[in-house]
């Protein structure tokens, strides 16, 4: 399959590594207005040109590889509605359960886990070693950040992010768009929106 990434920061740098990783998968290059059309990008691929020129690329399917969860969200619904195929991108190394249900568009990095009974909704993006243990539901557009452990039958909402090596412990529920901070350790529910940090993790303030 041939893949448009749309992004080109970071993140989409490890999204193309994920793809280029993949049996079956071929990544065409970064669609970003960022930079200049024909620039070359990381890992050889090209930059295309902006959000624009996807229509005008043949291709198979695409990934919004973008880190901030708003951004993706709004990316990911207009090229969703456009009738794009969003593709996932997962890496060879990590472990998903067999029974683990993956929405569309979910990026799961290298080292990333997912153990059974799982729920993944669309556009998530569990990231690098991150866990998310037995029973989860993880919302759309949520972010795992790299080193995160979501216990056992842990419910995380819509746009939702768990910091870089946060916990959460088992049946906790953090709300839509609530953030736990790098670190954290989330010993009960967190509202919509909230952003909690520390250990415990209270309300930011």
């Amino acid at each position: 399959m041939k893949i448009l990434i749309i992004g080109g920061g970071g993140h989409a740098r490890v999204v193309a590594d994920i793809l280029l990783a993949m049996d079956g998968m071929e990544p065409l290059g970064y669609v970003t207005s960022d930079q200049a059309p024909g620039t070359p990008g990381p890992l050889g691929l090209p930059v295309l040109g902006g959000d624009d020129a996807v229509e005008s690329i043949p291709h198979d399917g695409l990934v919004v590889a973008v880190g901030d969860n708003a951004i993706r969200e709004r990316l990911f619904t207009g090229f969703a509605a456009q009738g794009e195929n969003m593709v996932n991108a997962i890496h060879p190394s990590a472990i998903l359960a067999p029974d683990v249900v993956l929405g569309r568009g979910c990026m799961v990095c290298p080292g990333a886990i997912a153990n059974t009974g799982s729920v993944i909704g669309d556009n998530v993006i569990l990231n690098t070693a991150s866990v998310t243990e037995h029973d989860c539901r993880i919302g759309d557009h949520a972010h795992v950040a790299p080193g995160a452990k979501v216990a056992g039958a842990v419910r995380i909402g819509a746009g939702a992010l768990v910091g870089l090596g946060a916990a959460v412990l088992p049946g906790v529920a953090m709300g839509d768009r609530a953030v736990a901070g790098a670190g954290a350790v989330v010993l009960g529910d967190v509202p919509p929106g909230l952003t909690v940090v520390g250990v415990p993790a209270r309300p930011k303030t």
